[in-house]
């Protein structure tokens, strides 16, 4: 009797430990990486795990979600990425150009990879072509309309002449937009001048290094510039030089107006996306997708300080208006 109650007894802890371990494999596992904190890039994250969730996945349940940042250091992106790629996710989301860079090379065709706010996938090697990217890797790029920018920028300053732009030129996103701008700037009478900003560190001397030289400054999407761009906004009150910015999500911490995407929009895209790998779809089939629409932030206060009134109607017609 006793050797029948035990062997009951092992076989409900059997059943109990499979059972348990095929609730376990239900949850679908994914890592998310970027490059650094930042509102920008934190509401992408955010947006990404919200679509998540309304798609029906939901952290604690059945979504194994983890999250770690690079905190601005490429080295270290590198090892969170290898480090993904060893626990073998189902997909890995890697936000910005340089986590995205990373996890493709890591992971070498063998894990999923979802990028996002990656200014030009192509020209950063993370997919064959945006219709057809193959390697198992799609995503979500934030490729700026830089020609409604630089219209925006002459609208709220006809006489401009000279644009200074801040930039790292290491990362690879804010290399491709300083080039394009380059390309387009004459078509509005503009002139580009930069000032390379390896650092975060570095930021406050570039900026400065472009008093006395341009009317205007602007800071793309670049995430080394965002990271620091108190110091930018900081410069152009110091001088009266109005800056703009390519992100609205900073124009409260200084810019004189924005525009731009939000960036949990494009969050909400990117879980879209890593939904339908989870599905089962093959990401390297899945096209690069793009935002279009874009919004203006003012700041007429931080643009007061820097020299510039911004017209009414502009206010009266931006999405928000920072008091």
């Amino acid at each position: 009797m006793q050797t029948r109650h035990l062997l009951r007894g092992i076989v409900s802890a059997t059943a109990l430990s499979l059972t348990l371990g095929a609730t376990s494999a239900l949850a679908a596992t994914v890592k998310v990486t970027s490059i650094v904190e930042h509102p920008a890039l934190d509401a992408v994250r955010q947006g990404t795990l919200d679509e998540l969730e309304e798609r029906g996945y939901t952290q604690g349940d059945n979504l194994d979600w983890e999250f770690q940042t690079a905190q601005g250091d490429v080295g270290i992106a590198g090892q969170i990425a290898r480090k993904y790629v060893g626990d073998a996710p189902d997909v890995i989301v890697a936000i910005a150009t340089p986590s995205a860079q990373a996890a493709v090379s890591a992971a070498r065709g063998r894990i999923p990879v979802v990028f996002s706010a990656v200014t030009d996938p192509v020209d950063a090697k993370l997919v064959d072509s945006l219709e057809k990217p193959g390697g198992n890797v799609t995503g979500v790029s934030d490729m700026t309309p830089l020609d409604k920018h630089l219209a925006f920028i002459k609208e709220l300053l006809p006489e401009l002449e000279t644009l200074g732009v801040p930039y790292n030129p290491g990362e690879a996103n804010a290399a491709v937009l300083v080039d394009r701008l380059k390309e387009l700037a004459p078509e509005q009478g503009v002139k580009i001048e930069t000032a390379s900003a390896p650092s975060t560190a570095d930021v406050l001397a570039a900026a400065r290094s472009l008093v006395g030289k341009v009317d205007a400054m602007y800071v793309t999407t670049d995430n080394t510039l965002m990271s620091a761009f108190e110091s930018v906004a900081k410069v152009g009150m110091e001088a009266d030089i109005p800056v703009f910015s390519g992100d609205t999500s900073i124009v409260d911490r200084g810019a004189a107006a924005g525009l731009g995407f939000d960036y949990y929009d494009i969050g909400r895209q990117t879980g879209a996306l890593v939904a339908r790998v989870l599905d089962g779809e093959s990401a390297g089939e899945i096209p690069v997708q793009f935002i279009d629409k874009t919004l203006v932030h003012v700041n007429p206060e931080a643009a007061s300080e820097m020299g510039l009134e911004l017209p009414q109607q502009v206010i009266d017609n931006a999405d928000e208006v920072v008091e």
